[in-house]
C-alpha cells in the first residue's frame, strides 16, 4: 500500500514553507518516525518524518519548492520488505555515489560538477564536502556560479548563490534570504511602520544580585541540578513590573486594547538561522530553577533547530540580551503585537555615587522600547524603575513590595 508523505498542518500564522533537503531518495529504505525531509517555515525548520516503514517510492517536490498545508510530498510503499528495499537501494547506488557524502553530493549537483574531476580525501577515497568546496575555489570560474534547483512543479523557487567578480580579489555574493530572515525583516519593519516606538533607559547596580548568586549558586545547583544565571532574576523582575503596569502586558487588536492576565515571556535567542524568540508560558507560576532550566533547554533546541512552532507563537512581553555580544547600549524593536521589549546590555565596572561616596559597581544599562499608542511615558519609566528596584533589592520579590 502507498502511504502519503504530507506537509503537516501548520498554524494560522504560518501559511507556507520551503522544502529543504531530502534525506532519502527514491528506492531507499525508510523507517517509521525517521526524518525524511526538512521544511523551513518563517519560524522554525520542521522535520517531516515517515508515517510508515517501507521504501520511498516517489518524490513529488524537490528541494526549494514552496508547499502548503496537507500537500503530498511523496509516497512510501509499506508493502515492500526490508530486503527488497535494500536491494533497490543498492541497485540505484553507483560506485561513485557510495563514495560521496550527502552534503558533497548536494554541492556537486548545485554546481553541475563531474565526480571524476574531484579527488576524494575521505575514508577509502570518499569525496567530502570540503573536497568539493576546495575544487570549486580552485577550478570553477567565479564570474557566475549557478546553483540550479530542478523543481518538479511551477512552485519551486531558485536558491542559487551567485558570485560576480568585480575586480581581482573583489567579489559580490548574492544569496537569497532564508524564510526566517525574510520574516524577521518583515516583522521588524511592520513594528516600525505601525507602532509609535519610543525607548526609555535606566541603569541598574547588579552588585546585590551578584552577591545573592555568589552566596547561593553552589547550593542552588546541588538542589535543582541547574546553574543560577542572571536571566531568571530579570525574568522574575519583569513579571513583577508587568503586574504593576498591565498596559505593558497588553496588545492592540483593531480598535481594542487586549490586557493579558497571564505572563508569557519571550526570551530572544541567537541561532545560525537568525534570531528566534521561544516563549516561557505562565512565568509567574515558575520558580527560578524552572526558568533557568527552561531557558537553557529552549536555547539548546533553538540552536539545533528543534523548537516547535507552538513554542515560538504568542508571548505578551519579550527580553533580549545584547550584552552577551558586548553591546553597551541599544534600542530594541518590539515584537508585534506585543507592546514592549526589555533590552539588557553588557555589565561594566563603573564609578557610581552611593550614600555620598564614589564606589565601583557592576552596572548595566537597561532599555525599554514600548508602543506609545497604549503605554504612556510615565508608565514606561516607572515600569523600568520597578525592574531596577527589584534587581537592586532582590528581597522585594519575596516581600512583593
Amino acid at each position: 500500500m502507498l502511504v502519503d508523505i504530507k506537509v503537516p498542518v501548520l498554524p494560522e500564522s504560518v501559511t507556507e514553507g520551503t522544502l529543504g533537503a531530502w534525506h532519502k531518495k527514491v528506492g531507499d529504505t525508510v523507517t517509521r518516525d525517521e526524518n525524511i525531509v526538512d521544511l523551513e517555515t518563517d519560524k522554525v525548520v520542521l522535520e517531516i518524518v515517515a508515517t510508515a516503514s517501507g521504501v520511498l517510492s516517489s518524490i513529488e517536490f524537490e528541494e526549494g519548492a514552496t508547499v502548503t498545508n496537507d500537500q503530498v510530498l511523496g509516497q512510501i510503499d509499506d508493502s515492500a520488505s526490508t530486503s527488497q528495499a535494500s536491494n533497490n537501494t543498492l541497485e540505484q547506488k553507483s560506485p561513485d555515489d557510495a563514495k560521496i557524502g550527502p552534503a558533497a553530493r548536494k554541492l556537486i549537483k548545485q554546481h553541475d560538477l563531474k565526480v571524476d574531476d574531484i579527488e576524494g580525501t575521505g575514508q577509502k577515497g570518499a569525496i567530502t564536502k570540503q573536497d568539493v568546496e576546495n575544487f570549486i575555489k580552485t577550478s570553477v570560474p567565479t564570474e557566475t556560479v549557478p546553483a540550479p534547483v530542478e523543481g518538479q512543479t511551477s512552485q519551486s523557487t531558485t536558491v542559487a548563490t551567485q558570485t560576480v567578480e568585480l575586480a581581482e580579489g573583489r567579489n559580490d555574493r548574492r544569496v537569497p534570504m532564508s524564510r526566517l530572515r525574510a520574516r524577521i525583516a518583515e516583522r521588524l519593519k511592520e513594528a516600525q511602520n505601525t507602532a509609535a516606538l519610543l525607548t526609555t533607559f535606566n541603569e541598574v547596580n547588579l552588585q546585590p544580585m551578584m552577591d545573592v548568586r555568589s552566596k547561593y549558586k553552589d547550593d542552588f545547583e546541588k538542589v535543582h541540578g541547574t546553574k543560577l544565571g542572571m536571566m531568571s532574576f530579570f525574568t522574575k523582575a519583569s513579571v513583577e513590573a508587568l503586574k504593576k503596569f498591565p498596559a505593558v502586558n497588553s496588545s492592540i487588536d483593531g480598535e481594542d486594547i487586549v490586557y493579558h492576565d497571564y505572563f508569557d515571556i519571550g526570551i530572544a535567542v541567537s541561532s545560525e538561522r537568525g534570531l528566534v524568540v521561544p516563549i516561557l508560558r505562565d512565568v509567574d507560576q515558575m520558580s527560578y530553577a524552572d526558568i533557568e532550566k527552561e531557558i537553557r533547554n529552549m536555547a539548546e533546541r533553538a540552536r539545533s533547530g528543534k523548537l516547535g512552532i507552538d513554542e515560538l507563537t504568542g508571548g505578551t512581553f519579550s527580553i533580549t540580551n545584547g550584552g552577551v555580544f558586548g553591546s553597551m547600549l541599544s534600542t530594541p524593536i518590539l515584537n508585534p503585537p506585543q507592546s514592549a521589549i526589555l533590552g539588557m546590555h553588557s555589565i561594566q565596572q563603573r564609578p557610581v555615587v552611593i550614600e555620598g561616596e564614589i564606589v565601583i559597581r557592576p552596572m548595566m544599562y537597561l532599555a525599554l522600547t514600548y508602543d506609545h499608542r497604549i503605554i504612556d511615558g510615565r508608565e514606561a519609566v516607572q515600569f523600568l524603575v520597578t525592574i531596577k528596584n527589584v534587581l537592586e533589592e532582590p528581597a522585594r520579590m519575596l516581600l512583593q513590595v
